[in-house]
C-alpha cells in the first residue's frame, strides 16, 4: 500500500505509524469522526474531519461518522443535522449510514453487567462532589468509596434498579473498580453510568441511565471495526482507560488503537463549545452561523470555501504538541482560493455622485473581464451613463501630491470605461460634497483601439451607473475578538471587538449582482470578497464581507 503513496510528500506522524503498520502486514485502515451532537462544529473539528477522512482516503480505507449521543440533556436533532451538513459541505462522505453511540446501548449495558459480575464495577451512592473530594491528587492516592466493597449480588441488583428508573438523577452511579492509587487520575474508579431522566432524541424514554464517554469510546470503536481511533491530545491520559475497558470485554486479537494529535488553537478565537454557546445564548452574536463565529456554518455563511478550509488544514499539518495558529493563515487560504474562483463585480460602499458634464449619450455598454485569474471566466457587459457613483474617499478636493485618485484638475480612468477629469463640486449646507462634476475624453474608452484608449493615468476607480445601480446592504465583518488569545481569560467577553460588525445601508452595485444566489461569493473590486447572505431577498440584497483583499491586521 505504501508504495502507492507519493514519496515526494512527507508523511505526518500518524501517516508514518499507519505506513509502518501496512509494511508489517496490517492492511486495513478504518477511522471515524465522533462528534457530540451538543453544538455546531467549528474550525477545530474541521481539522479533525480532514484528518480522519483524509487518512481513510490516503490508505484506501473507510471512515465512519459516529455521533457520541450519550448525554440527552445537551443534545438536539438540530445539531445532528448541522454536523452532517458540515461534513458533506467540506467534501467528505462517510461509510454507509451515520452511526450513533446509542445504537450500542444494549451491548454497552451487557458489558457493564459483565464487569459487575466479575467484581470490576460497583454502584456508588455518593454525590459527584463527594467522589471528587476523594479523588486525591496526581501525587496523593485517592480514598476508596465506602460502597466499593458491595457484593456482586447487591451491585447487580442496584444497577438493574437504576436501569428500571427507581432512583433519582445523581442518587446512584456505576463506577469501574480499578485503582484509587493509580498515578493516572482517570484510572481511579471512573464513572461508567449515571442516571439521567431525560428523553433521548433517538431512544426516547427507553433509557434513564447513560454511559460516560470513556465507557462508550473504545467499545464503539471495537463494534465498528475501527483500526485507528484518532483523538486530540486531551485524551492522551484517557488511553490507559480506553485500553483497560477493551481488555475486560474482548478476547480477540483485533482491537482499535488510539492515537492522539494536537488540536487546533486559533488566534483571536475561542473554540470552547461552552463559550461559543454563551456567545449565542447571550446574543453577542446572531446565532451559531453568525459569520464572525469560528463554526463551519458561520464560515460557510461568510463565504469561506470548503477548498480553502481543506487547504488550511493541510498547511498547518498534524502535530504532537499544542501550538497556536495565526488566524491570518486561514484568511490567506481563503483569499488565495477566492482569487482564483470568485468573479469580480463593482460595488460602491460609500457612494457620491459623479456627473460627466460633456457626456452626450444616454447610456452605453462597456465590457469588463469577470476574473483575470481565470481565462475561462469570460466578460460581462456593464451599463455606463452620464451619472455614476464612485467611492467618497476616492475623491479629494485638495489632494496631496501622492494621492493618485480623483481630485480637481486631475485625471483617473474609470474601470473598463473612460478617463475623466474633475472640474468642480457641489456641496450641501453642511459643506458635504453631493456631486462631483467632470469631463471625459470620449476617445479614451478602454479597449477601443484608439491612441487615447491606451493613454496611461495613475489611478483607476471602480464605479456604478447611477440609473442602473442596485441598492445593497453590506455587512463588514471583522475578527470577533481584539485579543490574540481571548480563551486565556475567564472574562474573555471583555475582549470582544466592538468593530467586528459594521452595517452599510447605502451601498450601490452593478446590475450583475441580481444574478447571484445566496452563499455565492464575488470580489468587489478594490474592496474585498463578499458573499450573498442566506437571508437575502429580491427586495433586499445583503452581502457579507468574507475577507479583505489584504491582511488589514498585519503589523
Amino acid at each position: 500500500m505504501s508504495d502507492n503513496l507519493q514519496e515526494k510528500e512527507s508523511l505526518n506522524f500518524i501517516e508514518s505509524i499507519i505506513d509502518k503498520e501496512i509494511k508489517e502486514g496490517k492492511t486495513n485502515v478504518y477511522t471515524r469522526f465522533p462528534p457530540e451532537p451538543n453544538g455546531y462544529l467549528h474550525i477545530g473539528h474541521a481539522k479533525s474531519i480532514c484528518l480522519n477522512f483524509g487518512l481513510a482516503k490516503r490508505f484506501n480505507g473507510k471512515c465512519n461518522l459516529r455521533f457520541d449521543d450519550t448525554n440527552p440533556v445537551k443534545e438536539e436533532v438540530e445539531y445532528v443535522d448541522s454536523i452532517k451538513e458540515d461534513v458533506k459541505w467540506l467534501g467528505f462522505e462517510w461509510e454507509g449510514e451515520e452511526r450513533y453511540a446509542s445504537d450500542y446501548f444494549d451491548q454497552l449495558y451487557d458489558w457493564a453487567e459483565k464487569l459487575i459480575m466479575e467484581g470490576k464495577a460497583y454502584v456508588d451512592d455518593q454525590s459527584s462532589e463527594e467522589i471528587a473530594s476523594q479523588k486525591g491528587t496526581p501525587t496523593k492516592p485517592g480514598q476508596e468509596s465506602p460502597y466499593r466493597n458491595r457484593t456482586v449480588d447487591e451491585n447487580i441488583d442496584l444497577f438493574r434498579r437504576m436501569k428500571a428508573g427507581e432512583f433519582k438523577d445523581g442518587e446512584k452511579i456505576l463506577r469501574a473498580k480499578i485503582d484509587m492509587a493509580s498515578p493516572n487520575m482517570h484510572m481511579r474508579d471512573p464513572i461508567m453510568y449515571r442516571i439521567i431522566h431525560k428523553e433521548h432524541h433517538r431512544t426516547g424514554n427507553k433509557w434513564c441511565i447513560y454511559p460516560m464517554y470513556d465507557f462508550t469510546h473504545g467499545q464503539s470503536d471495537y463494534i465498528e471495526g475501527i483500526t485507528h481511533s484518532v483523538c486530540t491530545l486531551e485524551f492522551e491520559n484517557h488511553r490507559p482507560l480506553y485500553d483497560w475497558y477493551l481488555n475486560q470485554i474482548i478476547d480477540t486479537e483485533y482491537r482499535p488503537r488510539q492515537i492522539e494529535f494536537a488540536r487546533l488553537n486559533l488566534s483571536y478565537t475561542v473554540m470552547s463549545k461552552r463559550k461559543l454557546l454563551e456567545l449565542v445564548k447571550e446574543k453577542y452574536v446572531s446565532g451559531w452561523d453568525d459569520p464572525r463565529m469560528p463554526t463551519i456554518s458561520g464560515m460557510r455563511r461568510r463565504g469561506y470555501t470548503p477548498e480553502s478550509i481543506r487547504n488550511f488544514a493541510e498547511k498547518i499539518g498534524v502535530a504532537k504538541r499544542e501550538n497556536v495558529i495565526d488566524v491570518s493563515l486561514l484568511e490567506f487560504c481563503v483569499r488565495e482560493d477566492l482569487n482564483k474562483r470568485a468573479d469580480r463585480l463593482m460595488a460602491v460602499l460609500d457612494p457620491v455622485k459623479l456627473i460627466i458634464d460633456n457626456y452626450e449619450g444616454v447610456e452605453e455598454i462597456v465590457s469588463v473581464e469577470n476574473n483575470p485569474e481565470d481565462s475561462e471566466s469570460g466578460f460581462r457587459d456593464i451599463p455606463f451613463s452620464k451619472e455614476i457613483f464612485i467611492e467618497r474617499d476616492d475623491f479629494m478636493e485638495d489632494a496631496p501630491r501622492k494621492f493618485f485618485r480623483l481630485s480637481i484638475g486631475k485625471e483617473v480612468r474609470l474601470k473598463g470605461a473612460y478617463i475623466v477629469k474633475a472640474e468642480s463640486v457641489v456641496k450641501d449646507s453642511d459643506g458635504n460634497i453631493t456631486e462631483i462634476h467632470c469631463t471625459y475624453d470620449k476617445e479614451s474608452k478602454s479597449g477601443s483601439g484608439t491612441e487615447a484608449s491606451e493613454r496611461k493615468v495613475k489611478g483607476t476607480l471602480h464605479w456604478v451607473s447611477a440609473r442602473h445601480a442596485v441598492a445593497v446592504k453590506v455587512r463588514q465583518y471583522d475578527r470577533l475578538f481584539n485579543n490574540d488569545d481571548p480563551a486565556a481569560f475567564d472574562d474573555y467577553k471583555t475582549y470582544l471587538n466592538p468593530d467586528s460588525l459594521k452595517v452599510l445601508d447605502n451601498c450601490m452595485a452593478e446590475p450583475a449582482i441580481n444574478l447571484l444566489k445566496p452563499l455565492d461569493t464575488v470580489q468587489f473590486q478594490r474592496q474585498g470578497y463578499f458573499c450573498m447572505d442566506k437571508d437575502s431577498t429580491k427586495g433586499e440584497i445583503i452581502m457579507n464581507r468574507t475577507v479583505t483583499l489584504k491582511d488589514g491586521w498585519a503589523k
